[in-house]
């Protein structure tokens, strides 16, 4: 079928390549005297506070002062989740697994098998082209900057991250010595980590990373698991924090979501235009925290402008968003055309 006469399946969608489990919080004393003492869990606890009035008021309000002294002296009553280290531990411990499946190309499901056979020589020209080292070189440098552990990574003393794959194991004592900001970073470590991924992707061998984060952030400090998201608007707690297991006796164990983590793994797009750091690969360029897409279909960088140009007209964009390109079927989701208006 020539290139013309296809049209993107209606049905199309991709699993993902790096399969991400939940964050485990842990912590630990840095200057115990046995070193083989075995972390205990970071544990949720819940607290009955009362806060200010501290949200913006009314004009009507701050230009009166006896209402605004009445304003402010209401009760502003919260119950909350909070996760601290104990007053005997200094060091967070957090640890997960990432486990790198084969990236062939090939969907997950896919209603149209000329448009199949057009997307699957696309990748594998890619592959053949460029491979995926470029796109494990970044992975790999976002598991040791341990840019992960998000806020935790925050005013921490010092980080220390340790991956074990197979029989082997990296030990990375300064993880903050990497940036955040580019991926300029390159070492034999690094190497070492992104030929694990990129033999992973390339379905040479069986990969699991078990990677480990200790983070020194001071005796009794505030650790910041993942917040859930409560759709019950009748819930009377604001803020509840994600237990990450619900085994009797461990209910109250803090982690972070598999998403949020993966998040920051696949953060490796500087690719975007005018790009001033790293965005997670995403199909609009998305960072909802700055309530921003990055790449606006009206300027043609969006991964729908990108992918279908390439795939339906064979014409390939440059080779730094090809990799954006592959990175967002590494990431996996449902790229249909279905939906289209």
């Amino acid at each position: 079928m020539s290139k013309s006469a296809l049209k993107t399946a209606s049905v199309l969608a991709f699993e993902r390549n790096l399969d991400v489990s939940d964050a485990y919080l842990w912590q630990t004393d840095s200057k115990a005297a046995n070193k083989a003492t075995s972390p205990s869990p970071v544990v949720i606890k819940e607290k009955s506070v009362r806060g200010t009035i501290s949200n913006r008021l009314k004009n009507t309000i701050t230009n009166d002062l006896a209402k605004l002294d009445a304003e402010t002296e209401k009760a502003n009553l919260q119950k909350v989740d909070s996760a601290s280290l104990d007053e005997n531990n200094d060091t967070l411990v957090a640890r997960f697994s990432l486990k790198v499946l084969p990236f062939t190309g090939k969907p997950n499901v896919c209603n149209d098998q000329d448009y199949q056979k057009a997307l699957e020589q696309v990748v594998t020209d890619y592959i053949d082209t460029q491979g995926v080292d470029e796109l494990a070189r970044r992975y790999a440098i976002n598991v040791l900057n341990a840019r992960w552990l998000w806020r935790n990574r925050v005013g921490t003393e010092s980080i220390k991250i340790t991956v074990k794959c197979n029989d082997q194991t990296i030990i990375i004592d300064d993880a903050k010595a990497y940036g955040l900001k580019n991926f300029n970073s390159d070492d034999a470590n690094i190497r070492q980590v992104a030929d694990w991924i990129k033999a992973g992707l390339n379905g040479d061998e069986f990969i699991i990373l078990y990677v480990e984060a200790q983070a020194i952030i001071g005796y009794g400090q505030e650790v910041y698991p993942s917040q859930e998201l409560i759709l019950d608007t009748g819930s009377k707690k604001s803020k509840v924090l994600y237990r990450v297991s619900d085994r009797r006796g461990s209910e109250d164990n803090a982690g972070m979501h598999s998403q949020k983590v993966s998040n920051a793994i696949r953060t490796i797009d500087d690719w975007y235009p005018d790009a001033e750091f790293p965005i997670a690969v995403e199909p609009y360029g998305a960072v909802t925290t700055l309530g921003t897409a990055f790449r606006q279909p009206k300027a043609k960088m969006d991964f729908y402008t990108l992918f279908d140009n390439w795939v339906l007209n064979g014409d390939a964009p440059d080779i730094s968003q090809q990799h954006y390109v592959m990175g967002v079927l590494i990431r996996g989701g449902v790229f249909g055309a279905s939906g289209k208006e």
